[in-house]
């Protein structure tokens, strides 16, 4: 089984990492995929948003067929939307998927290979509105979002949800804990700041 994780330049590091660590505790600690593969266009190194450089695993051309595909998010969307090369990547990838995810404006990658026309989903607070403003996709405030084998979900930190609640949802809850546990992943609930009542605050924060 090989789960890959597309990568570009200006990506953001925890809408990647985040779901990568869940991803390989799954291998480790349960029945998770045998194959985690980084993919990038090329093996050129990649620029995170952040700074932080890494190496991809396999390129487009070196890239087997893929069980599964997560995209994230990222100032490197604005440009990849209007990459060919990468939109006909995740389509072709996409026929043979049993499930396709989305962090944050990773979306919009998405809707850009075709794969959200008519779904729900979900991305970053800031561009909910943008992604409203396509006409075809239901935009649901929520941390993440199924819609049938499409997956999505809001900004940053949200990816580490959605990939456990993937994992509870292909392998079961059991699995899920396994990974949660080693993972350590017990998040506060504590709200600084007050920003739960920003204007812009999506829904899913202001209702619990």
């Amino acid at each position: 089984m090989n789960f890959g994780v597309l990568v570009f330049n200006q990506v953001e590091e925890l809408d990647f990492v985040g779901p990568w660590e869940m991803l390989t505790m799954w291998r480790k600690n349960a029945n998770g995929p045998e194959n985690c593969i980084i993919v990038g266009q090329s093996l050129e190194p990649i620029i995170c948003a952040k700074g932080l450089s890494i190496n991809p695993h396999a390129s487009f051309a070196t890239c087997p067929p893929l069980d599964y595909l997560l995209i994230p998010g990222g100032q490197g969307t604005r440009l990849e939307v209007g990459n060919p090369v990468l939109i006909d990547f995740i389509a072709n990838q996409a026929k043979n998927c049993k499930a396709v995810l989305s962090v944050c404006t990773g979306s919009f990658v998405l809707h850009a290979a075709g794969l959200l026309t008519g779904r729900k989903a979900t991305t970053h607070w800031g561009s909910l509105e943008r992604l409203r403003a396509l006409g075809d996709v239901t935009v649901v405030e929520q941390r993440y979002v199924q819609d049938g084998n499409i997956w999505s979900s809001a900004g940053v930190s949200a990816g580490t949800d959605l990939m456990l609640a993937f994992i509870a949802s292909v392998d079961g809850e059991a699995a899920a804990g396994k990974v949660q546990f080693a993972a350590e992943y017990y998040p506060s609930l504590v709200k600084y700041g007050g920003f739960e009542n920003h204007a812009q605050a999506p829904a899913y924060i202001k209702s619990t």
